[in-house]
């Protein structure tokens, strides 16, 4: 499909920043070449037969949290407007090239290949960070103070302290950092991180947890049985022990429940116990403790409580796309939570329909394959099971992952949507009467959740902070 070369370039683009250790790549807008070349091999593929115009479950309520969230910063904020709904074209826009352009299993292999390729690309930067001697790095005073983002000078330290002496540049702010690849540096005493969109440890923790599952499903592929298979067991040792050097206490709760997706799927009840089992080690290896531990909690739990007051106030609208961090120092730390509070009550549900969808796909194409009697399957039934297994244990650890962090209009996120997407359009080539809908009883139980959270959040917050 001549739409893959654009997607692929897209999805390196987004983890890997090229731009960003390459200066002279800096004057390119790559991001909007590389969207261009998808859509234009998207049209193609379109004009010469490669493909046709599918509407994927998530669609019509992708376009309606579209226009909602636009409709929200016109009317609370319309100066900032054009800058926050391009940057949400930008996650529609992902989503669209890749559940459009991406139709067959061959395609789908290979695009998802690549979020691998890139998940174990960014995850071996991180592990190598934290092996990594440590430096001075000048903290950068033009970025967002909780990124701490900065440039290492080229001298070593061992405290912070030593980084004021000697050679250090007058009125500069430093920080004593493991210095790794790629000019990359940690955070917070040693928490490894990368760069652009994953330069918060917890962010790299959850796009390596949620990009394990990929791992597995090569790891299932008959060809190269052997090869893949050991692929599979090195990506879970190299995740597991980049969420360990994270720190992100919710990046190795994403890693339990993607082992706990798994096992239960092989032994059942056990399974779930084996998988707590193997990744006991890694929650007590892993995370803050301490003083810092509760500090960040609190942080947490403040933030929840302004998502809360902000909805209140504006149940219907919100407070207005991108505006959380105009109405408070921090984001909300929770994608569900911002949800409402940005886009009000309609916003939440949305988003959350949107999620549900992606997970129900996976889930519709086991049970079609496992009921499937007029063979329609019987030469892609591995390829399905296999990728509708891993997208399942990728939107338990999303959906788990996300309550701890503002992913809402995250790239990673809307990748993961669209290869949702493009497997349902991979099964419709197989099976034209495939079909998963939103039903009247899911509408119920969403709303139903989503005023369980409200409840939940609003009483124990009030409980955490008084």
């Amino acid at each position: 499909m001549l739409a893959i070369p654009g997607i692929i370039a897209l999805i390196i683009f987004i983890y890997a920043r090229p731009q960003e250790f390459f200066e002279r790549l800096r004057v390119v807008p790559l991001l909007y070449v590389f969207f261009g070349l998808a859509a234009f091999g998207a049209l193609l593929d379109l004009r010469v037969g490669n493909a046709k115009l599918r509407s994927t479950p998530q669609l019509p309520w992708v376009m309606l949290l579209f226009v909602w969230a636009s409709l929200t910063v016109l009317i609370r904020a319309p100066q900032a407007a054009f800058e926050h709904i391009l940057s949400l074209s930008i996650c529609v826009a992902l989503y669209l090239l890749i559940s459009q352009g991406v139709q067959s299993f061959r395609a789908l292999h290979l695009v998802a290949g690549c979020v691998l390729a890139m998940v174990l690309f960014v995850c071996s930067v991180g592990a190598q960070q934290g092996f990594a001697a440590t430096g001075c790095v000048v903290v950068d005073e033009a970025v967002r103070a909780d990124t701490a983002s900065g440039k290492p000078d080229g001298r070593s330290c061992v405290i912070p302290r030593n980084c004021y002496d000697g050679d250090a540049e007058p009125g500069a702010e430093y920080l004593c950092e493991h210095i790794g690849l790629f000019g990359t540096t940690s955070i917070g005493r040693g928490r490894v991180r990368y760069r652009g969109v994953l330069q918060d440890p917890n962010e790299l923790a959850l796009a390596g947890g949620v990009g394990l599952p990929l791992a597995f499903a090569f790891g299932q592929s008959k060809r190269r049985a052997h090869f893949r298979s050991v692929l599979a067991v090195l990506a879970l040792m190299l995740v597991l022990l980049c969420s360990v050097l994270t720190g992100s206490r919710g990046g190795q709760i994403v890693c339990l429940v993607v082992l706990a997706v798994y096992f239960s799927k092989r032994a059942g009840l056990a399974g779930v116990l084996l998988g707590g089992v193997l990744a006991l080690p890694v929650l007590l290896l892993g995370g803050r403790s301490g003083e810092e531990a509760s500090s960040s909690t609190l942080e947490r739990i403040d933030c929840w409580s302004e998502a809360i007051a902000m909805w209140r106030e504006h149940p219907l609208l919100g407070v207005g796309l991108g505006q959380f961090v105009e109405h408070h120092y921090m984001t909300a730390h929770n994608s569900y939570l911002l949800a409402l509070a940005e886009l009000g009550l309609p916003g939440l549900l949305l988003f959350g329909i949107v999620v549900y969808l992606s997970a129900k796909i996976p889930i519709a194409v086991l049970r079609r394959v496992a009921s499937d009697e007029s063979g329609e399957f019987r030469a892609g039934a591995p390829l399905a099971n296999a990728w509708a297994m891993a997208l399942i244990a990728a939107f338990a650890g999303m959906a788990v992952g996300i309550f701890f962090l503002s992913f809402t209009y995250h790239y990673v996120l809307w990748i993961y949507v669209g290869l949702s997407g493009a497997l349902y359009s991979a099964v419709r080539r197989h099976d034209p009467g495939f079909r998963v809908r939103l039903s009247g009883r899911d509408f119920v139980w969403l709303t139903l959740l989503a005023f369980a959270l409200i409840v939940f959040v609003f009483f124990y917050t009030r409980w955490k902070l008084s």
